[in-house]
Order: C-alpha cells, then structure tokens, then sequence
C-alpha cells in the first residue's frame, strides 16, 4: 500500500505539533508495511529519505496568509497521485483543496481534520466553495476529538465520514532526563513551578495567565517564543510579576527537565485556533495535572476535568487563578491528578495507538 501526505510543511523541515504527527503516522504505518511519501512546500527543492519514508519538497513559489503555492506542486502532485493508493490531506491547507481537484477520479482519500478557519474571515469566505467541494469529495474525515466534531460546522455537515482520531506523541522520540541540564534549569528557574510551553500566539490566552500569577503570586515558567513576547514581557514589566520567569526557545532536552521540575502544566488557550494542543498530551506523558480552559475543542477532550485537572471558563484570569490555587493547596488531589494524568496518556495518546487507528483507515480505503 502506498500513501502520500499532503501539507505545507513537515517534520524535519520543521517541528510543530502537526508536523510531528504526520510523521508518527508515517514513521508508524511504515513499520506496518506502508510505503508514505510526504509531499510538502519549503525554501528549495529537495527529496530524500527519512524515518523509512519519502519527503519530496518543492520550492514555494508565493505564501499569502501562511498559505505557500508552487506551480511546480501540480504537476508533481498529479504524477504521484497515479502512483499512490490513498491521498491523505490535511486541514486547514487550501493549496492541498486545490491539489485535489487534479486527483485521479474515484482515487480513496482522507483528511485529518485539524481546526476550523478562525481568523481569516474575509479570506474564508473567498475560499468557502473550494472547502466545501474538497471536503464532500474526500472519503474520510478524521477530526482530532468529540468536542471538536460536535461543534464545527463542517464536521457536523459532513458528520456521516467522520472518524474521531486524536493526536498522539511517541515517547521513545523524546530525549533521557539529564541530571546535568535538569541542575542548570533547577538554578536558573527553581522547582514546583506551573509551566506553560509553546508558541507564543494570540490565541493562547496567556495574559489571562498572567492575570491569574499577578493574583495568586504563584511561580510560573513560560517557555516558547512567538509574535506575543514582547506584549507578554510589558504585563510582566509593568507589574512586577517577579514569580513569572520567560525563558525563551527551549529545546526538547530543556523540556523534559522543565517538565521534571514542575509541580503543574498550564494553558490558558481561549479561542477556537486552538483545536487540540499537542503539549497537553506531553504534560501527561510526564504525569502533571493540567489547568486549561473550556473552548469545546480537543483540550477538553485530553485534559478531563475533575481527573486529569481542571477545566475553566475562557479568558477568565480569576477562574484560571483558583484552579491553579486548588492545585497547588492540596497534595493529595494533585498526586491523583498526576496518576490519573499519566494512565490516560498510555490509554489515549501515544503513537501505537494513533497508528493502529490510521492502519485500520487505510486498510478500509483500499478495500473500498
């Protein structure tokens, strides 16, 4: 069975959560015997072997609201097309809607499902008729939990094909704790802190975090980087959140240790930008309670509330603040949190299981 992936970027390219989960399911289904190529967009040609898989990059010709195009894609699109069994798309990616208009007739495909187009409103209603043909045209529609399927407008549309797959990490790809990094990260930002990691973007809700730390005074570590740093760094400035510690980049070593340190996660996200959150399903390899909010998307679906952690009202610095009291006040209801934590990492999210359900996907297209 031969499968090729579609999608603007791709891990090694670049390391963000999707791009990781694109190559869990390659790097997973080629162990299975699945033959992937992944068919991505980047600064210059390339193509070359990785993890047991293809990547074929092709340089981007013109990028306009992330969204790169290549003329040189189509015709390598329509090329590989023929020689693969099942296309699998992902969403959001109109240059990946268009591609699919050059699609062999009756070729099996799917689509994973990432968010809804939130903030691109004028745009979204240019390209409305383009994802609405795209998506009645695919096979499949995976969609990364329940709350999302049930609250976006096309997957309840399009709900008969729709398959609920969440995303999914594989813990063997993260580096051993090091004790001597840990030390280094233990005198710069101490212990027992609520860590926060990711890009650093306007959905993310992290005023409210900051709204919460100026009213609790509990320590807080934000890692990342990202177009709010600098508004960040100004709430923090002007009101001297002396336990608000932002460190920055961090690589995958500086996290486990930063994880290792913490007593908590937290992710303040308050918009629907934000459709899952990889780093939740991290903070729960590593065993920690979460604080996040309610937005009816997959973070409610990793971080359960009452079990795993809490769930607050959005954009609410004072509810965010209470949630991170309860923790931090009771020892015992965060040493259950933390179990609980780590049994539904091993139950839902790690990457034999997101393999398996894309296997069985795909064996279902090429039946079909």
């Amino acid at each position: 069975m031969k499968v090729l992936h579609l999608y603007r970027t791709c891990y090694p390219e670049t390391k963000g959560g999707l791009e990781q989960a694109i190559r869990y399911i390659c790097k997973g289904t080629a162990e299975l015997g699945v033959e992937n190529t992944i068919l991505t967009l980047g600064d210059s040609d390339k193509d070359y072997m990785y993890e047991n898989y293809r990547i074929i990059v092709v340089k981007k010709d013109i990028e306009i609201s992330s969204n790169g195009f290549s003329f040189k894609l189509i015709s390598t699109f329509i090329k590989l097309s023929r020689s693969h069994d099942i296309i699998h798309y992902q969403y959001p990616w109109p240059t990946g809607d268009l591609l699919s208009l050059f699609a062999p007739k009756k070729k099996p495909s799917l689509v994973s499902y990432q968010s809804d187009i939130v903030k691109q409103k004028l745009l979204k209603k240019v390209y409305w008729p383009l994802e609405q043909l795209f998506l009645s045209k695919v096979d499949r529609i995976a969609a990364s939990s329940p709350q999302y399927a049930s609250t976006s407008t096309n997957l309840l549309k399009f709900n008969n094909k729709v398959d609920i797959i969440p995303l999914a990490v594989d813990e063997t790809s993260y580096p051993s704790l090091s004790s001597d990094n840990l030390n280094k990260w233990e005198q710069e930002v101490g212990k027992g802190f609520f860590l926060f990691v990711g890009v650093l973007r306007y959905y993310k809700g992290l005023l409210y975090l900051l709204e919460a730390a100026n009213i609790n005074k509990l320590p807080v570590v934000i890692a990342g980087d990202g177009p709010e740093r600098d508004s960040l760094q100004a709430y923090i400035d002007k009101h001297e959140l002396s336990n608000v510690k932002m460190v920055g980049f961090i690589s995958e070593e500086d996290k486990v240790s930063l994880h290792t340190l913490s007593k908590a996660f937290v992710f303040p996200s308050h918009l629907r930008s934000e459709a899952f959150g990889i780093s939740l399903v991290e903070a729960q390899m590593f065993g920690k309670p979460i604080v996040s909010c309610d937005i009816g998307t997959g973070s409610s679906y990793v971080n359960v509330d009452n079990k795993t952690g809490f769930t607050v009202e959005p954009a609410n610095g004072k509810a965010f603040s209470d949630a991170m009291l309860r923790l931090d006040n009771n020892e015992g209801l965060r040493e259950t949190y933390e179990q609980n934590a780590r049994e539904r990492f091993e139950q839902e999210f790690t990457s034999k299981r997101y393999t398996t359900n894309y296997m069985s996907l795909y064996n279902q297209l090429d039946k079909s």
